[in-house]
């Protein structure tokens, strides 16, 4: 493992990427075109942070290191983009990181295909081991995380880092199923949900009374709608679950929230936006799916986006729910 290293290859490359303007063409009505507007500047403009990935993932805002972390899966590294440009590797190898998120202390999260284990970096750079097995059985491979306000973890397992090969080292599942798990802050594991073919992204709503989670089975091969599934969240439970928004191009993948409730998902041809009430607002292309996002920058006000080898960043108008500056 190797912390904020130089990497051998040139620095961040900022440069406009595509022009936003055009998103209106994505919008099904005056009242979304009004709403996209209060996400983003009509004259906004995205830029190519880096470019040298091969499947760019799990971006998380981390005022304590100066930057973005992200994870390269494929690549076997996470790396760190600093606030002045500089990209770095962060841990090299990674075990082939996935989703990453950070704790109240500041402390970052990992999901860790190679090894199934969910992970948290301390302040001192060593590697807790926070789950690794359930119900006598290695996890799959964790794959996302959120942290709740009362310190649970929350993080999705499905089987992409166990059936290949270039994301995590193949072998047949010990689990049950794919889940949803609930870690509580004192280290117990519970299943939140057995619904998925293939969970993947998660998100709170603002109030932490909606746990969203993207189902993206399709993306394997498997039978599974390309939908985004809402939860109600109450004592650490989950009811009422329903379909929040379907997606037409490829699957949902990561998502994340803004302060007014809007879901945002990395999907197949870029990040997809819906209001609180499921309604469409927008659409911000890539050109090609888009792993994940994140918001993140000084004010909160930064979404970046990882699509496959590069990732690339936007300012918007609005704010993350969970960001910490």
């Amino acid at each position: 493992m190797t912390n904020a290293s130089p990497a051998p290859r040139r620095g961040i490359a900022r440069r406009p990427l595509l022009g936003l303007a055009l998103l209106g063409v994505c919008l099904p009505r005056a009242r979304a075109a009004d709403d996209m507007s209060a996400v983003l500047d009509p004259s906004a403009r995205a830029e190519t942070l880096y470019d040298e990935g091969e499947w760019c993932e799990g971006p998380v805002w981390m005022p304590a290191l100066g930057g973005l972390v992200f994870s390269d899966v494929r690549r076997n590294r996470m790396m760190l983009i600093r606030e002045d440009g500089r990209a770095e590797a962060f841990r090299e190898p990674s075990n082939n990181a996935n989703g990453n998120t950070v704790d109240a202390q500041g402390r970052l999260i990992t999901c860790e295909h190679r090894t199934s284990q969910v992970v948290r970096r301390e302040t001192d750079g060593a590697i807790t081991v926070l789950a690794d097995r359930y119900d006598g059985g290695q996890l799959n491979s964790p794959n996302d995380a959120v942290v709740a306000r009362d310190g649970a973890i929350w993080f999705t397992d499905p089987t992409f880092g166990i059936t290949q090969a270039e994301e995590g080292k193949p072998r047949l599942s010990e689990q049950k199923g794919r889940f949803v798990f609930r870690l509580a802050p004192d280290g117990t594991l519970a299943v939140a949900t057995s619904n998925f073919v293939q969970p993947n992204g998660l998100a709170f709503s603002p109030d932490e009374g909606i746990l969203y989670v993207s189902e993206s089975g399709a993306a394997g091969g498997e039978k599974a709608p390309s939908e985004i599934r809402a939860f109600d969240v109450a004592d650490g439970r989950l009811s009422n679950e329903r379909v929040f928004a379907r997606v037409a191009k490829g699957v949902s993948d990561g998502i994340k929230v803004d302060t007014d409730g809007r879901v945002y998902a990395g999907t197949g041809d870029g990040v997809r936006i819906w209001s609180a009430d499921g309604r469409p607002v927008g659409h911000i292309p890539t050109e090609g799916p888009c792993a994940n996002i994140a918001f993140g920058g000084p004010d909160g006000r930064r979404l970046f986006l990882c699509a496959g080898r590069q990732v690339l960043a936007v300012e918007t108008r609005v704010r993350g729910a969970a960001v910490r500056t």
